[in-house]
């Protein structure tokens, strides 16, 4: 039987099986009023309100059968034209962290596909959502809603999380509705897993089920720790092994999410590696967790701040690091012009160094920027360009399977007009495009070259 990681998200179409029941561990729980049973009963009455179920419909690229693309294989066996793109619909979880503004955070992988999500609350109601901001990166998004008398969780400090500490999950399982399973942290810092590109989970044997995607899970002090994300499994099911999103990723991305839209990762400039006992013992180093810098990229804001091949972190703005993955998470979470302390042994005395976090190639939007100006340029990334006395608008990057590719723009052009509108800024270039008629004609400086783009 292959044993799996997935998603802890469902289909609406998935049907429901007998799950195995495993009994919680028992733990010292408060104690209801007037009683001396231990219950979890005070806890959740205060905190399953801020969590809501999600019902997600849209459509995702269909995925084809070279042979089915062959017209001639279709012809001869009379077999229909396939279609470009399919219906999907998932279930699943979102938390309530902002009770003003209506935001809500769940899962990137929950809302990817997503053309109507609906948002129903632990009062019934039924609520219209928008996505305000996803990160694929960590399956993080935030959702907005519009509504009275939200009641929101307290953020916990995900860090001072400790093995055996008591959490409870809660979600909404195969669409069952609200339910809450509750155990202990097993593990902290897991990676390595192939699910998300900067992994930083919790384990825990709470029971986390298809469908607790994007739900809370808690401490007992009532504070949210975690948004659950995947399961260990070997039929779909909860075996125990369940994982959440840390809550301080989650509110850093988030943050970004609700300013920028998008998240705008940091970089060094480095190769890392883990630092082991051996290679401890070979650069005679007293330590026993770190990263070690293997290499440091030419004009990086690493080499600016003196950092070295051979330099073991052992702290960033004076928090340990467990190892290279931990320090990877670390400085993509940090925002573009952030400091950042650096703690490093080398030649057996512990050093610090300055370094203003740069940008990576990967990074969307920062102050400034636009991750779209309208549907005709999709796909695309601007901000504000000056070079002396040239202004424009810069595109930062392109994605090659979207219309502004189609049309022609590629990373670095530099829009200098809009329908022989001069534009300086991004503002200029919005206003100008919804001033123009059905067809754009763009300006374009693409290295020492003015071309046109036409675009209908």
């Amino acid at each position: 039987m292959r044993t799996s990681v997935a998603k802890a998200c469902m289909g609406a179409s998935a049907l429901l099986s007998l799950i195995p029941f495993s009994p919680a561990a028992i733990a010292q729980l408060p104690v209801v009023q007037n009683s001396d049973k231990p219950s979890l009963a005070p806890l959740l009455r205060e905190v399953t309100p801020a969590v809501v179920n999600i019902a997600v419909a849209g459509t995702r690229r269909a995925e084809h059968n070279p042979l089915l693309d062959d017209p001639f294989f279709r012809r001869f066996f009379d077999i229909p034209d396939q279609p470009d793109e399919v219906p999907q619909q998932n279930l699943g979880s979102g938390v309530i962290v902002d009770a003003d503004s209506g935001y809500i955070l769940t899962n990137f992988h929950l809302v990817e596909h997503a053309d109507e999500i609906t948002v129903t609350l632990a009062d019934r109601r039924q609520l219209k959502a928008r996505v305000l901001g996803s990160d694929e990166g960590t399956d993080i998004a935030v959702l907005e809603v519009d509504a009275e008398g939200l009641i929101a969780i307290e953020l916990g400090d995900s860090d001072d999380l400790e093995v055996g500490d008591f959490v409870v999950a809660i979600g909404n399982p195969f669409g069952l509705g609200q339910s809450v399973t509750s155990g202990i942290v097993s593990a902290l810092g897991r990676a390595g897993l192939g699910i998300e590109g900067y992994e930083d989970f919790i384990q825990t044997d709470a029971s986390i089920n298809p469908g607790n995607s994007g739900g809370a899970l808690v401490d007992l002090d009532g504070k949210l720790v975690g948004i659950n994300a995947a399961i260990l499994s070997a039929a779909g099911g909860n075996i125990g092994i369940g994982f959440a999103i840390p809550t301080n990723m989650a509110r850093a991305v988030m943050e970004q999410l609700v300013e920028y839209g998008a998240v705008n990762r940091g970089r060094l400039g480095i190769t890392i590696d883990d630092l082991t006992p051996d290679v401890a013992d070979a650069l005679d180093v007293d330590a026993d967790a770190g990263a070690v810098v293997t290499s440091v990229e030419p004009g990086s804001a690493a080499e600016a701040a003196g950092l070295a091949a051979g330099d073991v972190i052992t702290a960033l703005n004076g928090r340990a690091i467990r190892g290279s993955t931990d320090l990877r998470n670390r400085v993509a979470l940090m925002r573009v012009g952030d400091t950042a302390l650096i703690t490093a042994l080398r030649d057996g005395r512990s050093r610090e160094f300055t370094a203003e976090i740069a940008a990576t190639a990967e990074a969307p939007a920062t102050r400034g920027q636009r991750a779209e100006i309208t549907d005709r340029l999709a796909g695309a990334q601007f901000e504000d360009f000056r070079d002396g006395g040239r202004r424009g608008v810069r595109v930062v990057t392109v994605a090659t399977d979207s219309p502004a590719w189609a049309y022609g723009l590629r990373p670095d052009d530099v829009i200098l007009a809009v329908n022989r509108r001069l534009v300086t800024s991004l503002e200029e270039l919005e206003q100008a495009v919804r001033d123009a008629p059905s067809v754009l004609v763009l300006n374009v400086l693409r290295g020492s070259a003015e071309i046109l783009i036409v675009i209908q």
